[in-house]
This record gives C-alpha cells, sequence and structure tokens, in this order.
C-alpha cells in the first residue's frame, strides 16, 4: 500500500460463477434421473456448464439495468409501437430459444421431456427471469394452438423453432415466433368474465378481399388490456366478448402483431409497466382499435381454451420459482463460506449453519416437487397423474411461490449489506419472487383451484394423492399421522380452509420425496421441521441434533 490508500480489501467473498449449475446441485440431477429424464442428464451438464459461466450469469445484470425501452412512432410519425431491448436481452433469449426451452417437449414428446424440459428451465431460473416471461407463454399457447388448425399450419413451425428471432415482421419472413398473453382489464384482474374488450366477426367478403384464403374466420377487435404480456411477441392470445354486444361470450382470439396483407395490426401500446421486478422484460397496456383476429377453440369457450394454456404457465411458476430459490442460496451459502467473522467462517457457525440448513431443505424440497409435477405433465392421459397434477398444479404455485420471498430475504440477509444493494444478485432476485405468486392467478385463486379439483372428482383425486403418499407413509410414523390428518380434512375442508389445504398438500408430497429418495439427513431435517411441527416463523429453527455440515456439503458441491 502507498501512503495514500486508506485501506486494503480482504476477508470479501469473490462473486459466484464459473460453476456448472447442474453438477453442483445433487438433488436436481437425482430429481432428473428419478422423474424419467436421466437421457437428457449430459445435454442439461452442457447447459449447465455454459449457464454457470461468470459472463453469462453478468448478462441478468446488465438486462435488468438497461431495461425495454417503447418506441410509438418511426422518425416519419408512423405508428410503429416497437421494443427496444439491450443486446444482453438478446443473448439471453437466443439461449432460452436454442436449448428449446419453449419447444423441446412438443418437437420430441418422449417419455420424460417435460421433467427434462423443466430441469432447464430451472437451470436458466437461477440466470434471469424477465426472459423466461416470453419463453412460458411461447411454451403454454402450443396445444391451445393445436386445437386450431388453419393457425397451427402457418404458425407452429416458427414457434417451434430453435431460432430465436428479434425482428418484427410478418412471420412469413421470420426463422421464428414468439406468443404472449392478453387476458385482464382494468376492471376485472381475475375475474375475466368482467372483460369488456369486443370481437365481431369480418363479414366474408371483406375478409377474403383484404385477406385472400387468410382472411377466413377473422374477427374485428376493440378493446383494451391492462396487462398485455411481452407486447414485442409475434402473436397474442387474447380473450375478448364475441358476437354483436358480446352475446356469444367470452372467447379467444388468435391476434399477431403483422397482419396477412403485410400491414400491422391496430395494437396500440399505450405504456410499459414500471414493475417491481422482471425488468428486464416489457409488460404494457394496450389499446385494440380495429385489430383482426382469428378464434381459437370454440367461440364462447374462452376460458377452458386459456385454461390448458394457464395450467403449463402455472408449471413454471413453480419451476421458475424453484430456480430462484436455488440461485439465492448458491448465492447466499458461497458468500457465507468465503466470508469470516470472530475468527472463523460464517459456514461454520452453528446459528448460522442452522440458517442456511434450512435454506438449503426448502430448495431441495421445491426441486423436488417441481420435476414431479413435470412428470404428471408428461402423462397426460394416466387418470392418477392427471388427477395428481390437477391438484398439485394450483397447490404447487400457491405454496412455493409464497415461500420464495421468504427465503430470498432470508438470503438476503446471510450476507447483509451486501445483499441489499443493487451491485450484486440478491436484490433482483428478491424482486423476481412476487411475480410467480401474482401471474397467472394469486395465491386465493390458486387455493380456490385446489378445493374445485378436490370437489369435482373427490375420489379420482383421493386416489392419486393416496397412491402418491402411500409408500412414505411406510417410512415414518410422524408422516403418516400427518397424512392421515391432512386426509381427514380434505374430507370437509370449505373455502375458508383454502390455503391451510393447498400449504399441506404440498408439504406432503414433499415430505414422500424426501423420505423416499434423499439422504436421511435431509429427510429428517423436513419431517422434524415442517411435519412434526408447523411451519413458521423465520428460516433458522431447526430442531438440534440434525447433520446440519451433511446438508450444507450437499447443497453446493465445491
Amino acid at each position: 500500500m502507498n501512503s495514500f490508500d486508506t485501506h486494503e480489501v480482504f476477508n470479501q467473498a469473490p462473486p459466484f460463477g464459473d460453476v456448472n449449475l447442474l453438477r453442483c446441485d445433487p438433488a436436481l440431477r437425482e430429481a432428473l434421473a428419478r422423474e424419467g429424464a436421466g437421457w437428457a442428464a449430459d445435454e442439461l451438464d452442457a447447459l449447465g456448464a455454459r449457464l454457470g459461466r461468470a459472463e453469462i450469469l453478468d448478462l441478468a445484470r446488465v438486462a435488468n439495468a438497461n431495461g425495454p425501452r417503447l418506441v410509438n412512432f418511426d422518425r416519419g410519425g408512423r405508428r410503429i409501437d416497437e421494443v427496444e431491448f439491450h443486446p444482453a436481452w438478446h443473448e439471453l433469449m437466443a439461449l432460452l430459444i436454442g436449448a428449446g426451452a419453449h419447444s423441446a417437449p412438443w418437437l420430441d414428446p418422449r417419455p420424460g421431456a417435460q421433467v427434462a424440459r423443466a430441469a432447464a428451465y430451472l437451470l436458466f431460473g437461477q440466470v434471469e427471469n424477465g426472459a423466461q416471461c416470453p419463453v412460458t407463454m411461447t411454451y403454454a399457447s402450443v396445444p391451445a394452438l393445436r386445437r386450431a388448425p388453419h393457425i397451427a399450419a402457418k404458425w407452429l413451425p416458427k414457434i417451434l423453432s430453435r431460432e430465436y428471432d428479434p425482428r418484427s415482421l410478418p412471420v412469413e419472413q421470420k426463422r421464428g415466433a414468439l406468443v404472449g398473453m392478453g387476458m385482464t382489464e382494468k376492471q376485472g384482474g381475475t375475474d375475466v368474465r368482467a372483460n369488456t374488450t369486443r370481437a365481431v366477426e369480418m363479414a366474408p367478403l371483406e375478409a377474403r378481399e383484404r385477406f385472400g384464403e387468410d382472411g377466413e374466420g377473422a374477427w374485428r377487435i376493440v378493446g383494451h388490456k391492462w396487462f398485455f404480456s411481452a407486447p414485442q411477441c409475434d402473436a397474442h392470445l387474447v380473450l375478448a366478448q364475441a358476437g354483436d354486444g358480446g352475446s356469444a361470450g367470452l372467447s379467444c382470439f388468435f391476434v399477431p402483431r403483422w397482419l396477412p396483407d403485410g400491414s400491422r395490426n391496430a395494437i396500440r401500446v399505450q405504456r410499459l409497466k414500471d414493475k417491481l421486478g422482471n425488468r428486464s422484460n416489457a409488460s404494457s397496456e394496450v389499446e385494440f382499435c380495429d385489430a383482426v383476429g382469428w378464434l381459437v377453440g370454440a367461440i364462447g369457450r374462452g376460458i377452458p381454451t386459456i385454461l390448458e394454456m394457464g395450467s403449463h404457465t402455472r408449471l413454471d411458476c413453480v419451476v421458475g420459482t424453484a430456480g430462484i430459490m436455488r440461485a439465492a442460496l448458491c448465492h447466499a451459502l458461497h458468500h457465507a463460506r468465503g466470508r469470516a467473522a470472530f475468527g472463523k467462517s460464517l459456514a461454520s457457525q452453528p446459528l448460522m449453519q442452522n440458517v442456511l440448513a434450512d435454506l438449503a431443505i426448502e430448495s431441495e424440497a421445491a426441486t423436488a416437487f417441481a420435476l414431479r409435477l413435470a412428470r404428471c405433465f408428461d402423462h397426460p392421459d394416466d387418470p392418477l397423474e392427471s388427477a395428481l397434477g390437477r391438484l398439485l398444479t394450483p397447490a404447487g404455485k400457491y405454496w412455493i411461490c409464497k415461500r420464495g420471498p421468504m427465503l430470498g430475504a432470508e438470503a438476503m440477509e446471510v450476507m447483509g449489506g451486501n445483499g441489499y444493494v443493487e451491485d450484486g444478485p440478491l436484490a433482483r432476485l428478491y424482486r423476481e419472487f412476487p411475480v410467480n405468486s401474482i401471474w397467472e392467478g394469486s395465491g386465493n385463486v390458486m387455493c380456490l383451484d385446489v378445493l374445485r379439483a378436490l370437489g369435482k372428482n373427490p375420489q379420482e383425486s383421493r386416489a392419486a394423492l393416496e397412491s402418491e403418499l402411500a409408500p412414505a407413509a411406510a417410512l415414518d410414523p410422524r408422516f403418516a399421522a400427518y397424512v392421515a390428518r391432512l386426509l381427514a380434512a380434505l374430507a370437509n375442508a370449505g373455502e375458508a380452509d383454502g390455503r391451510r389445504v393447498a400449504e399441506q398438500l404440498v408439504i406432503a408430497v414433499q415430505g414422500a420425496l424426501l423420505l423416499r429418495h434423499a439422504p436421511p439427513f435431509v429427510a429428517e431435517a423436513f419431517v422434524a421441521s415442517r411435519i412434526a411441527q408447523d411451519v413458521g416463523g423465520a428460516f433458522g429453527r431447526l430442531p438440534a441434533g440434525l447433520d446440519f455440515e451433511a446438508i450444507l456439503a450437499r447443497a453446493l458441491l465445491h
């Protein structure tokens, strides 16, 4: 040091990076094999190595610090409603699309395809979350669009392409396409039946004269959307009241940004949302000023059409949250291993070990649950798997997405002031958690969906749940008692019980997975802290006698 240096920097953990995100995570590797996608291990290993590189992880910081910008008019005053993004955003999108995060299970629907895709999505969730939004919507749109052959024939080859093409052009001129969603309006929010946007079918002669054969079945749409996700997408699925005065009921329409005659569709982007998190991605408010769309599904059946898409987006809310949890844990544990206080590393101090081990157990349970849920989507023709998926999708979206912000706050506290400032990743990760609770149905909506699934097919739901939990119930009497109480409570659950029921469903399935498949020191920690007693309070309340060091060694392999 020279005479003007005030201090030397030491006792600061190096940045987390240049690590294979799959190899350092035994819980994810084990779940991948267990749930039927072991065949994807090599490809995901390569992806984990690429995503864990320091320069790739840093793209998230850059993309969020340089958010999207709305350009309503070109230099000549023509309305264009384009969104400009930083190159870091485009690089992230190219990584996601190139890995098939939007399309792989649809292109190659082999056993385990949804599980493999979920594992990839969980890895991407540890990098950057705004770019996952348009990828999720594109992925989820495919089942709905396959029900509209006239749209699918033209659009699906571009939607399923692994080439990311950000250019704003008619779909015929593009190498790949993305699909967004436009559901909620100012007056309705969750209650989409209150939508006022109207759609009226175009006269066949007018449609043919304007669009040729592509004009068949065209509708004119007038109205607004309070949340229009990812306006840069090439098309959106939009809900509108069909027929004169909306007499035919709420229907789903495919609304492209560019029309078959080469003109821009009349979708006016009013502004981009100034959001708490997810700041790298564009969310917007729009007006449809005689826009043109094409019916998807039966007229008046817009909600059932969208629900199929919604089940896949809700799956991604669970998987994505598990990915953010994993990222927060890794950064916190890496920091604790690299920083000392009072003469020894943070990670070796008993109270800090308790906190970190608790976070690790929560993250592993979320990962195990997410990939088990993805397996339900791999078996749509299996009655038990389908019934289990109908229960666990909304339950998981409720509970895991609720646990996310708590875990993020605790991980931030592990890092102290270094976690709270924007120089590091924890503040950004913390802001990303709430959107997964809110988007695609808030907590109460999810719990009502759980109760609806239980009420619609009580015997099938109970059979599916019992089949999932019974093998683990034979392994631990505390867990067996918990399952018995849960099954008894399901028979008489009312609306006011919805949150408790959803929470217990997820905890039971997580406990069953860990009891059957995780190392004993992990399973015991979960059962002792979440089954034998109620979940509550802050993290770091694990009972004495657990093997904290073994839990932490497993949580992040060096």
